[in-house]
């Protein structure tokens, strides 16, 4: 101490200053060879520390409060929240509490009681591990600043890639997965994700290098080349010929069915039906007649029995029932 020091530079003399006497007596008798000689490298009866280690089933640390958020006065109204505390109005398992509320320790108690009032107090002290390890989950994940809109920023800052449709789905799908991993682990186990999409991707490449006869990446360059050009001349040539196909006046829009038995059967409105549902003329015709039949037999009473033909699904029917209707061959109540 420093009281030590001015005792100890007093009795030396006027001419040692009070640091000068500690600089001495830790050179001379802690550090040199007096000190070696009497203070041994391991001291001997050291207390060891037989604590689970921090995280572990059984750590302290489990319940041990994380700092309070940073954030507003009006959030912590808006959630509920004591940064004090690190607590909310309306915590997981509201009513933990009341399994030791009641509790008292009785002299006169017996062992089958005091094991019970142990027994409700571990029961307590797991419910509080269950809530911190859900508060835990919650400030590794950012879930507070997610709900109150605040992370949005700093995610796309953190974000070096552009997240894809199906690996968003797949991040929905594995949100169960977050109580198990560490917000670290779960984007290292995306990026390693994207990595073996982007490496199978590389690899299928140059397997088609290789299919091609090319064992060089300075001859895949020319080859990227002369691949692009000749799509390009592929796509220029597609589009002189439709807009040659519009000149003649034949956009091609029938040219499915066109040539099919029955085509000059139909209305321009059929054969634009026939188009978009793929059916060819003679099969729209046999359905056609078959459900107008149907129709005026039950006009007279007549009990139908006609069987539709297997290839009409029920889209295929009600499609053609809606345009009969909408036609005028049919009334409404019978579609």
């Amino acid at each position: 101490s420093c009281t030590g020091q001015e005792d100890m530079a007093a009795h030396v003399g006027a001419s040692r200053t009070p640091q000068e006497v500690m600089e001495h007596y830790v050179s001379m008798y802690i550090h040199g060879n007096l000190g070696k000689a009497c203070i041994p490298d391991t001291i001997p009866n050291r207390v060891t520390d037989h604590t689970c280690p921090s995280g572990g089933p059984l750590s302290p640390s489990l319940t041990t409060p994380l700092p309070p958020l940073d954030i507003s006065v009006a959030e912590q109204q808006q959630l509920g929240y004591m940064p004090l505390r690190d607590d909310y109005e309306i915590e997981y398992d509201q009513d933990a509490e009341t399994l030791i509320s009641g509790l008292s320790v009785n002299y006169d108690d017996d062992d089958v009681e005091i094991e019970l009032k142990r027994a409700h107090v571990d029961m307590y002290v797991r419910k509080l591990k269950e809530r911190q390890r859900r508060k835990n989950i919650a400030r590794d994940y950012n879930l507070v600043p997610a709900f109150l809109g605040k992370d949005k920023k700093e995610k796309e800052k953190a974000l070096k890639r552009k997240i894809t449709k199906e690996e968003k789905e797949l991040r929905l799908k594995l949100r169960p997965l977050y109580q198990f991993m560490s917000c670290k682990e779960f984007d290292d186990l995306f990026e390693n994700m994207h990595k073996e999409k982007m490496l199978r991707a590389k690899i299928r490449e140059l397997q088609r290098y290789r299919r091609n006869g090319i064992t060089k990446m300075e001859e895949s360059a020319e080859y990227e080349a002369a691949r692009h050009k000749r799509e390009k001349r592929k796509e220029n040539k597609n589009l002189a010929g439709s807009k040659r196909g519009k000149e003649d006046g034949k956009d091609g829009e029938f040219a499915a069915i066109e040539n099919l038995p029955g085509f000059e059967l139909l209305s321009d409105r059929e054969k634009v039906l026939c188009s978009s549902l793929n059916l060819s003329p003679a099969r729209y015709v046999t359905v056609k007649t078959i459900i107008i039949k149907d129709h005026l037999q039950k006009r007279q009473g007549i009990p139908s029995k006609s069987r539709l033909p297997s290839y009409l699904d029920k889209v295929l029917k009600k499609r053609i029932l809606n345009f009969l209707t909408e036609s005028g061959w049919i009334s409404r109540d019978a579609s």
